[in-house]
């Protein structure tokens, strides 16, 4: 999976950057309207120009003063172009945000970057609990797994963040035994790590994740809703198709757009409509959802789109709109 599609916004949801949980109202119940209409698919070719000004907007992302751009931009460099942009995901491990050093953790665990285990081994010591725990599924993945047992007590951390994590790692390791600590952490006291632990044993094949996910994209609350929508897809299962389906007509537009990116993610191009309408929100959070919805969905006629929120204002839409452009398949 991509990192993004998960950790990063849940964690900018439980930062409160996302759409706020409403008051518990209750209101009478109203058909919602149809979906925007997908277009037609134009056939056209990619552009190779636009593909590397897309390579040259995430490079300079790496270097951008907020940290949430750069780990952004560190996730984009592992799914499009991992071999030339090793260098800067290489640096991010050093980089003096705790964020940053996590998602350059995990991003180097994903591509099993051997150059990164020295660096690794100060990493498992950090004193972040998150960024030690990216550290150690990265050293599990290169072969070491002397700390991999740690995360049985870390899945009863207090901090909540480092809870997800942990059952975040556990989905992304692939060891089905793995459900001796993500079964109790279906139980949690919060919401997100409840539905990261549903997600990790629904990626490792295990049915028990599965419900929870279904019932979370029906809550009250849109950012469970998006958490739940985007986890279902990950282990790309066409019978949750008609679960997310539905989340295309949701009176919240985030979370239209984030069905929109998990029905990409399962090889339709259903929420292509939905995706266009957000990309000219005035909202850019809006617009970034967008743009990721491109890059799931993959289809090359939504380049003219991309380059235009390539030149957006807001630097996290211009990552997204970058990575999304190297994502994009020949018609």
């Amino acid at each position: 999976m991509k990192l993004m599609t998960t950790l990063l916004i849940a964690a900018a949801l439980a930062a409160g950057c996302g759409p706020q949980r409403p008051p518990n109202v209750v209101r009478p119940y109203k058909l919602p309207p149809p979906p925007p209409k997908v277009p037609a698919t134009r056939h056209v070719t990619l552009d190779r120009d636009l593909a590397a000004a897309a390579r040259d907007e995430i490079k300079k992302a790496f270097t951008s003063d907020d940290p949430v751009v750069r780990a952004h931009a560190i996730e984009a460099m592992q799914n499009t172009v991992p071999v030339e942009m090793a260098p800067q995901i290489l640096a991010g491990l050093a980089d003096p945000n705790p964020l940053v050093r996590f998602a350059a953790a995990m991003a180097v665990g994903q591509l099993e970057m051997n150059d990164a285990r020295p660096t690794l081994l100060k990493l498992a010591e950090d004193p972040d609990a998150s960024v030690r725990i990216g550290a150690k599924f990265a050293l599990h993945r290169l072969g070491d797994d002397r700390f991999t047992h740690d995360f049985e007590y870390t899945f009863r951390d207090p901090i909540k963040s480092t809870r997800a994590n942990t059952a975040l790692v556990l989905g992304l390791l692939g060891e089905p035994s793995a459900d001796k600590i993500l079964l109790p952490m279906l139980r949690d006291r919060d919401a997100a790590v409840r539905l990261q632990a549903a997600e990790a044993l629904w990626r490792l094949g295990d049915q028990r994740g599965l419900e929870p996910l279904i019932g979370a994209t029906i809550s009250r609350f849109p950012d469970d809703q998006m958490i739940a929508l985007l986890a279902l897809a990950q282990p790309k299962d066409l019978r949750v198709s008609q679960n997310i389906r539905g989340a295309l007509t949701s009176e919240y537009d985030e979370v239209c757009l984030v069905a929109a990116r998990a029905l990409g993610m399962l090889g339709s191009d259903e929420g292509y409509g939905v995706a266009l309408k957000g990309s000219k929100s005035p909202d850019p959070r809006q617009r970034l959802l967008a743009a990721m919805a491109f890059g799931a969905i993959g289809r090359a006629d939504s380049q003219d789109t991309l380059k235009l929120l390539l030149k957006d204002v807001d630097p996290d839409v211009r990552v997204a709109a970058a990575a999304s452009l190297l994502e994009l398949k020949p018609s």
